[in-house]
């Protein structure tokens, strides 16, 4: 079974985020990147079916070349292959630039599972798993938590609220991972070393066979800002049904929330 495994560098979640003066997005001199932690999740389940299985996983990337660091993260876990597509037209593209040029990545890559985490931290839009399945024309389902292959097909289990949805897909297919506790394995030494082995595969839009026109962002976010501070709580002295009473005043009179 070959399994592709689409990963993207963002800002570690621990560090410390400030938002460009005047301009949209953040400033990211400095700040450790990683890759999507959501991602790391889907990566774990793909090497677990390789190791049921058999198979190959293939880490893809869209990003500039440092992002050649988390596809080397991938292969040192146990990827067999890793791909980037990097093109200056790529900058500040949307989403939607972003599953076209994975679509036509996978295009040329044979495939019978693909997997994405639900989404990327920092942007938590989760939409370009389903726009690369519809792009391609393949079964998705979103937020898998338990994957097994059975028959040819994959048995999927998402957490709903109060209860679990079953489903059952044919490859080719695609899937988004949810957190699971499919936590992704320490890379060994021996994966260390032998992950610079392997060549990581450069494509450029024109490889795709695609132009800039064809990236060129649909969205724009037009600021980025912190939320405003949290102001001082209050606490309410006094016996219960006092208190209590208090409390319904300044919710109607100063939050005016009821």
């Amino acid at each position: 079974m070959n399994i592709i495994v689409c990963v993207k560098q963002v800002p570690d979640t621990e560090a410390r985020i400030k938002c460009k003066d005047g301009a949209n997005g953040i400033v990211r001199d400095g700040i450790k990147l990683c890759m999507s932690p959501y991602d790391e999740f889907a990566l774990e389940a793909a090497l677990r079916l390789k190791e049921q299985h058999g198979g190959t996983v293939t880490v893809l990337a869209v990003g500039p070349d440092r992002a050649k660091e988390v596809l080397k993260t991938g292969l040192a876990v146990g990827a067999d292959k890793a791909v980037l597509v990097s093109d200056a037209s790529l900058a500040g593209t949307d989403g939607r630039g972003v599953a076209v040029t994975l679509a036509a990545a996978l295009k040329k890559l044979p495939h019978d599972l693909v997997l994405f985490g639900k989404k990327a931290v920092g942007v938590d839009r989760g939409q370009v798993g389903p726009q690369v399945a519809h792009r391609l024309d393949l079964p998705f389902v979103s937020q898998a938590g338990e994957l097994a292959h059975e028959n040819g097909a994959m048995r999927v289990v998402r957490e709903i609220e109060g209860g679990q949805e079953h489903f059952e897909v044919a490859l080719p297919a695609m899937l988004s991972v949810d957190k699971t506790a499919n936590e992704l394995r320490k890379a060994s030494l021996k994966g260390i070393m032998g992950a610079k082995s392997k060549p990581i595969q450069a494509w450029s839009l024109s490889d795709l066979g695609l132009s800039a026109a064809d990236v060129a962002p649909r969205l724009q976010v037009v600021h980025t800002e912190h939320p405003p501070q949290r102001g001082a709580g209050r606490i309410i002295d006094g016996e219960a049904v006092a208190a209590a009473r208090e409390l319904v005043r300044l919710l109607r009179e100063e939050a005016k929330v009821i």
